[in-house]
């Protein structure tokens, strides 16, 4: 028997749809100044949050604050890109790390999706790493970028996540969000 035959003969359950499980998942009746995610269980490795949201009003970016906690206990850098120049940024000693500029669209004319990862939710020994990728599609112009947060408050297990606007901006009707845990060794 061929070496990749007898390896996945040794492999058993699905490892794709074994990895993940559905937490929780919301879809916006109206729009929102925020979501939240309570009541994690601390059972997964990590988290993963999935999106598809516009904007509703004016504001500069979309935030995570985790565990209630709006005090300056997170940091975050990105790597943005439009098709014409790339700009950079980060920030330290913020009251939420960020995810992403506003697209300044509806969900039905030009969502932004994203899938944002934050590693090692329930440790209670080191603080937590969040990643994301976001882009959308401005039907001719767009935007995507790559950030990372640090959320540097005393370590805790993360058991609330809360995704919101900036300022005046609010999450549009028929946003969508879904919280995925992702098993691990």
């Amino acid at each position: 028997m061929p070496i990749l035959g007898i390896l996945a003969s040794a492999i058993t359950g699905n490892l794709v749809t074994d990895a993940y499980e559905s937490i929780a998942t919301t879809t916006l009746s109206s729009s929102a100044s925020s979501i939240t995610f309570s009541s994690i269980p601390a059972t997964f490795k990590h988290l993963q949050i999935r999106a598809l949201f516009g904007t509703a009003g004016a504001g500069s970016a979309y935030i995570i604050n985790f565990n209630s906690d709006t005090g300056n206990n997170y940091s975050y850098h990105y790597l943005n890109g439009n098709g014409a120049s790339a700009t950079v940024g980060a920030s330290t000693s913020r009251a939420f790390t960020i995810v992403t500029d506003n697209s300044g669209a509806g969900v039905t004319t030009s969502p932004t999706a994203t899938v944002i990862d934050i590693l090692d939710y329930t440790s209670t020994a080191k603080n937590k790493t969040v990643r994301s990728l976001v882009g959308f599609d401005g039907n001719g112009s767009g935007d995507i970028r790559l950030a990372s947060g640090l959320y540097f408050a005393t370590p805790a297990a993360i058991t609330s996540i809360s995704f919101a606007g900036e300022g005046a901006s609010t999450l549009a009707q028929h946003s969508k969000f879904a919280l995925y845990g992702i098993k691990g060794a």
